[in-house]
């Protein structure tokens, strides 16, 4: 069977209150739009179309990196009528299920479980029960618990108002029986739209069973239509990522204080403190403990490392039992061994620091190669940069560099070297050699130093 998703995604949101089209707000740091996608993609459906609207080309050219098929709904005429606009793309398909961009919770599981229930029927619906159900389309069932119709809250009379179970608007639905289905639908109601909803009616009339699933959570089918809902899915989306860390065996010391804004890969004995922001793909490898205020973001972070308070750790590789912080930044680049230390107001940028090295002080490290055993005192400096180009430095295995020195790229230091406190080094030091480049220090005899002249008073 070729199952064909319809992703509906053209509203404005005018309760956002905001230019974007409402699917690329924001959600764990990504487009609404793109974690419905995901959904689809995790279904393995053969085709995916997106029916875009407002904002133009802007839908598509922020999700560029899918692969679909875009459609526009030039005039936004209601539900019905967006997927109307992508059946045309959807011929080769045996069934069509409908999702909706602003829905980003919605969990592949859940949709397969409708798929499934729908297979020896030609329409498949997914409702839930809501404790107040205000706002959203009723269920109607007869007597023998079949369902009937779906009735919008504008439409419905008194006693539909009353029933608690709902429509979500999700369906699954054999691809011919759509089509006919979506022409003969109508729009005499009180928005003057084509319900998709209203298919049902016209199923039942032909004696169709009509199945019907339910979420796990409710979650899932919460959709956002301004910025209070986006907030309480944030939540919603944060504790389901956070569940699943702790059942996998990591310490967190606040889970309502890590925010997941990309994917979180963590090890057993993991350890995070408060506020930690994980963007991009982040790997922890067991054991490793990260401090309060910290920002990881497209790294990896080997077994037993200590990432101190208020650290950045961004496209790094990390070995492991290195200690980093407090108050480090590693940038892209940087590839640190195992027993590395790099201490408080560090930063490293596209360097290479080897086994056992330490740079534990206000030190910058640029576009470096420090070999194994090697002590950067506070303050070093390499100088990498001409105005124009980046040049390299290189240090070798156990070499001694003291404080405050600057290391003026290009240049090498040998292995077992050692460069005196305050040097400026801008030329090769031989292995186990010791350069110093330091005026002489002068003392002046009878010198006083200047006083302030006292104030008139």
């Amino acid at each position: 069977m070729k199952l064909g998703v319809v992703v509906l995604a053209a509203g404005q949101g005018k309760r956002m209150r905001s230019r974007l089209p409402k699917v690329l707000h924001p959600l764990a740091g990504r487009p609404l739009l793109a974690h419905v996608l995901d959904t689809a993609q995790a279904l393995g459906a053969a085709r995916i179309g997106v029916v875009y609207g407002y904002g133009g080309d802007r839908v598509p050219r922020r999700m560029a990196d899918y692969d679909c098929i875009w459609v526009e709904q030039a005039e936004r005429l209601g539900t019905g009528h967006a997927v109307m606009q992508a059946m045309p793309r959807m011929q080769a398909m045996d069934r069509i299920l409908v999702l909706y961009g602003d829905v980003p919770l919605m969990q592949p599981a859940t949709l397969q479980r409708l798929v499934d229930a729908a297979v020896e029927t030609e329409l498949g619906v997914l409702t839930a029960v809501l404790e107040d159900p205000t706002g959203y389309g009723r269920i109607v069932r007869d007597e023998a618990g079949r369902v009937l119709r779906i009735v919008e809250q504008r439409d419905a009379t008194a006693a539909e108002l009353r029933i608690d179970e709902v429509n979500t608007g999700f369906l699954v639905a054999d691809r011919t029986r759509l089509d006919d289905w979506l022409s003969r639908i109508g729009n005499r109601n009180a928005q003057g739209e084509y319900y998709l909803t209203d298919i049902l009616a016209l199923a039942v009339g032909e004696g169709v069973e009509i199945a019907t699933s339910h979420p796990r959570t409710l979650d899932e089918v919460c959709g956002i239509n301004d910025r209070v809902q986006l907030a309480a899915l944030e939540r919603a989306f944060q504790r389901r990522q956070v569940e699943a860390l702790m059942r996998g065996g990591v310490t967190l010391a606040d889970p309502a204080r890590l925010d997941i804004r990309g994917r979180l890969y963590a090890g057993e004995d993991v350890s995070i403190d408060v506020n930690l922001v994980v963007e991009g793909d982040v790997r922890l490898a067991a054991g490793v403990s990260i401090g309060p205020n910290c920002l990881l973001r497209d790294c990896a972070i080997g077994p037993g490392t200590q990432v101190f308070a208020n650290s950045i750790v961004e496209g790094a590789v990390v070995g492991a039992d290195a200690r980093i912080g407090p108050f480090s930044r590693l940038r892209p680049e940087a590839v640190l061994a195992d027993a590395v230390h790099v201490g408080n107001f560090v930063e490293v940028k596209k360097s290479e620091v080897g086994a056992g090295s330490k740079v534990n002080h206000l030190t910058y490290v640029g576009d470096a190669r420090i070999g194994s055993g090697v002590n950067v005192g506070a303050g070093t400096i390499t100088c990498n940069y001409d105005g124009v180009n980046k040049h390299p430095t290189v240090i070798g295995d156990r070499a001694f560099i003291g404080s405050n020195a600057s290391l003026v790229a290009p240049v090498e230091i040998g292995e077992g070297a050692t460069v005196g406190a305050g040097s400026v080094v801008s030329h090769r030091v031989p292995a186990g050699k010791l350069t110093v480049t330091r005026a002489n220090q002068t003392i002046v005899e009878g010198w006083q130093r200047p006083r302030k002249k006292p104030k008139a008073s």
